[in-house]
């Protein structure tokens, strides 16, 4: 799982319409990568221990995120003046992973994603709580909204509801904080020495488990299903960090949630699942209340600059 937990970046490359273009278009690629990574966990999640699996996704991204990278920045990578938040940072995200791969063992992917990306929309109301940062009356609008799409998806006291149906709460919270201190990171750090701390991070702290939860595997597809795992997850990193490069979030941010779309193409393809009537009207209202929250930023970052200049 990933979309919620892209890196961002404070350089950017590209001019005119040519970098928020290309931006969009690595969003869309990314998002597609983490829908893969998603229903491929799913797949396996009844064959392969989440725990194992978890490790292999881990240590897939931050191998070959060391194997890029190192050579090209050097030592200079690993510099950091705030080593416990990079632990911090990389703990979270686990526990967001470890959360997920558990939701998807019992939900759909398509419902799970959507329920996932009510995450900016949590974040304003920990940018509130916590930082004590002012949020207008229609930012709490489109939350409550989002946790009303929440609500329908999950529908407590329904016939179909299962206890299991609140694990991606879990996501969510930990993601959430993902993101709050990303964004505080963000503003000294370099994204390649974030990405390469939380692989590790997440690596090494799976790898306590992993005499515990190891089994052989004698099938040639799910070692390839588990590589399929860790490219995705790898990828779809990576093409965020190009995409934050080229245009800000607020530009991009609603093409995140395009990964719902992706998802309940993956739940058809491979589980032959479709979404009843209520689970889309709910995935609709949280992508309507996502979407429009990233409109309101950009509104309001522009009435900002205008006002700066009176």
């Amino acid at each position: 799982m990933g979309a919620a937990g892209g890196p961002h970046s404070v350089t950017r490359t590209g001019s005119g319409r040519a970098g928020p273009l290309a931006g969009i278009g690595l969003v869309v690629a990314s998002v597609a990568c983490f829908a893969v990574l998603d229903t491929t966990t799913k797949y396996i999640s009844s064959s392969v221990p989440l725990l194992m699996a978890l490790w292999f996704r881990y240590a897939f991204q931050a191998v070959v995120t060391t194997a890029v990278v190192l050579p090209l920045r050097g030592p200079a990578m690993l510099r950091t003046a705030h080593p416990r938040f990079h632990i911090l940072r990389g703990a979270l995200l686990l526990l967001t992973s470890l959360f997920a791969f558990f939701s998807l063992r019992y939900m759909p992917v398509g419902e799970f994603t959507a329920i996932v990306m009510i995450t900016p929309l949590v974040v304003t109301v920990l940018a509130a709580t916590s930082l004590a940062e002012k949020v207008s009356p229609m930012r709490w609008a489109l939350v409550m909204g989002g946790f009303v799409g929440t609500m329908v998806i999950i529908r407590p006291g329904h016939d179909a509801f299962e206890w299991a149906t609140l694990l991606p709460v879990g996501v969510v919270t930990c993601n959430s904080w993902f993101q709050v201190l990303t964004g505080k990171l963000v503003k000294t750090e370099d994204p390649l020495t974030m990405q390469f701390y939380t692989g590790w991070t997440g690596t090494l702290a799976a790898s306590l488990a992993l005499p515990f939860v190891w089994v052989p595997l004698d099938s040639w597809a799910l070692w390839a299903n588990l590589a399929l795992m860790g490219l995705m997850g790898t990828l779809g990193h990576f093409l965020l960090i190009l995409a934050y490069q080229r245009a800000p979030a607020s530009t991009l941010t609603p093409y995140l949630f395009c990964q719902i779309g992706f998802a309940m193409l993956g739940g058809w393809l491979v589980f032959a699942h479709v979404p009843d009537q209520w689970s889309l009207a709910g995935m609709v209202l949280i992508a309507v209340c996502g979407a429009a929250g990233a409109w309101l930023a950009v509104r309001e970052s522009r009435l900002a600059i205008e006002h700066a200049k009176f």
